[in-house]
């Protein structure tokens, strides 16, 4: 069987990148061969495709997300056929991805399509959303419910950040979105943010452990100096959901807002963490975290749009979701 794929090459220090023909026997191991309808495009797969960072070997087929239907299966719990959707783990660094017309993955990496999602639905979602549910699964885990108080979702126009802020919204949160791209206010009120600050507002030059209590919890997918702020802000007893670092892995603070107003510094792992907790996550994306407006914050692009794609969302001129479709 022969396909299309985006593939990147190095050799040395050169980088090279395209669409490419495969045969199935090129592709990494796995039990399960999947006819790929749609993959997305993250930040991760920006810095794996375009400046080669993260990729384990090559040459690579990137794309850490993609949804499809089962053409052969070596594992009794899937059959050909189910539509699935897999995400995560090594795919797209260590293992070839999602950017391609067929995929083959171990079938402990699968999921299967949840009642409630369509196969394009799942994907402008992607590990964006599965993060975004986690983020808010583990928020509600430890005391936040929308009586507890405002939260902030900073980096709001990404794809983490604007799936939170719908989502938070749905949920009856008063949320308020964080966002360093003025012309997008009018994109996160539709989405549902009550208000909207600039990133400037979660950040401050002056390190100070603890200000006024302003948050009972927060999304945050963007690290360093916000964070460090955000912890800052935390109510009495108030959480933050942790899953990137686009403004930096380091983050000043110290002991006082955890000693001293019982906060909660929460870590989401959406790589590696647990079925059970994925697919409670994915079920709940389909169900009471479902999106009514999804394509409305979706473009999308083919595989052989990636060369354009990657530098843009590498400079933090995207909003909402890349889907890529093979359809």
């Amino acid at each position: 069987m022969s396909f299309k794929a985006f593939v990147i090459r190095k050799e040395d220090d050169n980088l090279t990148s395209g669409v490419e023909t495969w045969e199935e026997s090129m592709l990494s191991e796995g039990e399960v061969t999947i006819a790929v309808s749609y993959s997305s495009v993250n930040y991760k797969d920006a810095i794996v495709g375009q400046l080669g960072q993260l990729a384990n070997f090559y040459p690579l087929i990137p794309g850490i997300d993609l949804a499809g239907t089962i053409v052969s299966s070596k594992d009794s719990r899937f059959k050909d056929g189910d539509a699935v959707i897999a995400t995560s783990y090594k795919i797209g660094t260590g293992h070839h991805g999602g950017f391609s017309e067929v995929a083959r993955v171990p079938a402990d990496w699968v999921v299967p399509l949840p009642d409630g999602l369509t196969l394009k639905e799942s994907m402008i979602l992607g590990t964006a959303g599965l993060t975004a549910a986690l983020s808010i699964q583990r928020l509600e885990d430890n005391g936040l419910t929308p009586e507890s108080g405002p939260v902030v979702v900073a980096g709001a126009t990404g794809g983490v950040g604007s799936l939170a802020v719908a989502m938070l919204a749905k949920r009856g949160y008063d949320v308020t979105a964080s966002t360093g791209k003025k012309e997008e206010h009018d994109f996160l009120y539709e989405l549902g943010a009550k208000n909207v600050i600039s990133r400037e507002e979660l950040t401050s030059s002056e390190n100070k452990p603890t200000r006024a209590q302003q948050w009972a919890g927060a999304v945050d997918p963007v690290g360093g100096q916000t964070l460090a702020y955000i912890l800052s802000t935390l109510k009495r007893g108030g959480s933050v959901a942790t899953s990137g670092f686009t403004a930096g892995s380091d983050v000043e603070t110290n002991v006082i807002p955890f000693i001293g107003r019982g906060v909660n510094w929460l870590g989401i792992d959406s790589v590696t963490c647990d079925m059970p907790k994925r697919k409670q996550a994915w079920n709940r994306l389909a169900t009471d975290l479902k999106l009514d407006n999804l394509e409305s914050i979706a473009n999308e692009v083919g595989i052989d749009e990636l060369t354009e794609v990657f530098p843009k969302l590498l400079a933090g001129q995207m909003k909402g979701r890349t889907l890529v479709t093979f359809e």
